[in-house]
């Protein structure tokens, strides 16, 4: 089978993760029916995870490991989550990508791991304090493309959030084209757009961390 990565980018990928701290692990659902990316998603996650022994790599069926697409609360396939590994603990920080994260998004999938392995979010200290102190569930699912450059950094802060407080916080990015009926159902027709709690927020382009806060309280105050 032809290689995704050429042996150049695997050159630079080796170089990005000599800068991880902890372990991750990767967890991969796929599905049999109606998954036009599902191969392709699970071969990209198969050669990105090889390059460096301190990832690692699960594979699922959606249906027939509905169990653990329950628990990682995963319900599209192709969906992916990236989780940090303690032993034979896998930590769940609310980290998911549905879709192949092809394009622009290939970045975000390299940069989730880094950002897994540091086990910090980078965020400011006011930003984490009211995360941590979130006592309602709060969704967002990050509407991409892989021919935009402004979505990795919206998904990439997405995902800085969940890791203050993953209990309840999950963020998903979500390819817009793969999943047309959810895409329409929030009124997608720019990205990135971040929906938050199943359209009682919305924010349209790349903002700022305050800017992406000051709509998560409103959401969350209605």
């Amino acid at each position: 089978m032809e290689k995704m990565l050429n042996v150049e980018i695997v050159g630079q990928i080796k170089e990005v993760f000599s800068r991880m701290k902890e372990p991750v692990q990767i967890l991969f659902f796929g599905s049999n029916d109606n998954c036009d990316y599902c191969s392709e998603t699970q071969q990209l996650l198969e050669e990105v995870t090889a390059i460096d022994s301190r990832i690692g790599l699960s594979v699922y069926d959606l249906s027939n490991d509905a169990e653990v697409a329950q628990k990682f609360k995963i319900d599209k396939a192709p969906g992916i989550v990236i989780a940090g590994k303690d032993g034979n603990q896998v930590l769940d920080f609310g980290i998911q990508y549905s879709g192949v994260p092809s394009g622009h998004e290939f970045s975000t999938l390299i940069n989730d791991i880094l950002l897994v392995s540091g086990r910090d979010s980078g965020l400011n200290q006011e930003i984490r304090d009211y995360l941590k102190q979130l006592d309602k569930p709060l969704h967002m699912q990050v509407f991409v493309t892989p021919t935009c450059p402004y979505c990795p950094r919206a998904v990439l802060l997405a995902h800085q959030m969940a890791m203050e407080n993953p209990g309840m916080i999950r963020a998903e990015g979500v390819e817009a084209t793969e999943f047309p009926e959810l895409s329409n159902r929030f009124g997608v027709s720019g990205v990135p757009q971040t929906t938050i709690n199943a359209g009682a927020g919305t924010v349209i382009g790349a903002v700022p961390e305050s800017q992406l806060l000051s709509e998560i309280k409103r959401a969350l105050a209605n």
